[in-house]
């Protein structure tokens, strides 16, 4: 077994690894950069260093740096969380050929997967059904006009070394195919040192559905059932759940074969997740493979009750998994809300500043994975994600109200925060039928909440006494950046709502 760990990340990934770590009574080993000096991630491990300043080019993706440390502290292994250098190919097979154990897939297989031209070649080969696409980069606007007219307008402008919507462009018809080429070369070279892009038929409306498998050293491959991860602004996820409204029991049969078969494809070992696009018929396609533990792994962890850190680290040490595909029980709903410092209203723009009310949920059916503590600085050096609220209940609608309960008694100062958008789309009819798509959350959800927060004329009599009383009650917040929800009544809910952007305003 791997007696010690150095965690080559940072927030709250460092301290969810470090607490499966300390269980299994293995050494953690911490890095941080000048701005995350006093970070609570620091103070979870046994001992951590210095790798540079703030920006994280000349501190957390330093692999020289990194492997310093390592050295220095002795490491036996180097787990990359999410994120930084978790599936930087390169920085893989130099911590193995360092003489320590990475834990993940093999650097083979994260370069594999990390072209997403090569990735999709791989799945077409191995029967893994994928959206139709160019079978490569495409160099010209031309080129790319050429393929679009072949299989139809709209079509989707990739990056090939892309992920998290970088590099990332919906092109409804040829009029706007240029500028929207060259914007994603841009974007796509500024982000990941490669502006090569491909192109991929766009499917309207879809569900973005994605699997999570495990794979040993001993040619065992399981695959945990589906996460549904359709709620996303600008590309990327808030609200994921699990199981998938969209996915019957066959439907999730075939989708787990589909990926478990993605998976011996490219030789995977350790945790990783494929994840799919599908039409409103059912009809899946492979997206991409995400060679790491994801962001939203809580939710499956919730519903199998499996660790999947621990799962991650036996693995890594040689043994064979516990489960076979038919132990895998998955009982009740799981949801999960990613908390961003984030001004909604104003196009999503990161909100910096110092913590100054960040209270703690708590309950039944409850788990909070956060890196900041009330007081900690929000910078613009890093993802402004402030933590993941985590609800289990035995129905997908128990699991709900428990998630709007568990916002609304969540209170955020110092900073703005998505809480309330979040709050709104969970209490639409069309969340609790599970009716959305992965343009819902910057579309109609947006659209809606936007309208919510603005003051009608006709309501403002109605409105002047719902803040009457929500200034009568006692645990209102009335920080210029609050969010505070704890209420009893929509109505009221929406009497802070304007309080807030009052004062945003203001």
């Amino acid at each position: 077994m791997i007696g010690s760990v150095l965690i080559a990340n940072r927030g709250e990934i460092a301290v969810r690894i470090a607490r499966t770590c300390r269980e299994m009574g293995i050494r953690m080993i911490g890095v941080y950069s000048e701005a995350d000096r006093h970070a609570l991630h620091v103070e979870t491990m046994d001992e951590a260093y210095p790798v540079g300043p703030a920006p994280s080019a000349e501190s957390y993706l330093r692999q020289d740096r990194i492997l310093e440390v390592a050295a220095k502290a002795q490491a036996e292994a180097v787990h990359p969380g999410y994120g930084f250098l978790a599936e930087n190919a390169e920085f893989a097979q130099r911590v193995v050929d360092a003489g320590l154990i990475w834990i993940g897939p093999p650097a083979s297989a994260i370069a594999a997967m990390g072209s997403k031209t090569q990735a999709r070649a791989i799945m077409s080969k191995a029967g893994v059904p994928v959206v139709p696409g160019s079978e490569g980069a495409i160099s010209s606007v031309e080129e790319a006009d050429a393929f679009a007219r072949r299989v139809g307008y709209p079509v989707l402008i990739k990056a090939v070394a892309g992920g998290g919507g970088k590099g990332m462009r919906v092109v409804e018809s040829s009029a706007g195919l240029r500028n929207a080429f060259e914007a994603a070369r841009r974007e796509a070279l500024a982000a990941f040192g490669d502006g090569s892009v491909y192109v991929e038929k766009y499917l309207a409306q879809p569900r973005h559905i994605e699997i999570q498998i495990l794979a040993d050293t001993h040619g065992n491959v399981i695959h945990l059932g589906e996460r549904e991860c359709s709620i996303q602004r600008r590309h990327q996820k808030i609200i994921e759940e699990s199981p998938s409204v969209a996915v019957t029991p066959e439907l999730r049969r075939r989708m787990g074969e589909t990926a478990v078969a993605a998976a011996r494809a490219c030789g995977y070992v350790n945790a990783g997740t494929v994840e799919t696009i599908m039409d409103r018929d059912g009809h899946f396609y492979f997206l991409e493979m995400n060679t790491r533990l994801q962001v939203e792994h809580p939710v499956t962890e919730e519903v199998t009750g499996l660790d999947l850190v621990r799962l991650q680290i036996l693995i890594t040490s040689g043994e064979k998994l516990p489960l076979r595909q038919e132990d895998i029980v998955r009982r009740g709903h799981a949801i999960e809300i990613r908390v961003y410092a984030e001004d909604v209203p104003n196009g999503f723009l990161p909100s910096t500043g110092k913590l100054k009310r960040l209270k703690a949920v708590a309950g039944p059916g409850v788990r909070e994975d956060s890196g900041l503590r009330e007081g900690d600085e929000v910078t613009r050096f890093y993802d402004p994600m402030l933590g993941k609220l985590i609800v289990h209940a035995e129905t997908r609608e128990a699991a709900r109200q428990r998630a709007i309960r568990v916002l609304r008694e969540s209170e955020v100062a110092g900073v703005r925060s998505n809480l309330p958008f979040c709050l709104h789309i969970l209490e639409t009819a069309a969340f609790e039928r599970g009716d959305f798509h992965t343009r819902s959350a910057d579309g109609v959800f947006l659209d809606s909440y936007l309208a919510e927060i603005a003051t009608p004329a006709q309501d403002e009599a109605l409105l002047a006494a719902a803040l009457a009383y929500a200034a009568a009650m006692p645990r209102t917040v009335s920080d210029g950046n609050s969010h505070s929800l704890h209420s009893d009544s929509h109505w009221l809910a929406v009497g802070r709502r304007q309080t807030m952007r009052g004062s945003v305003k203001g």
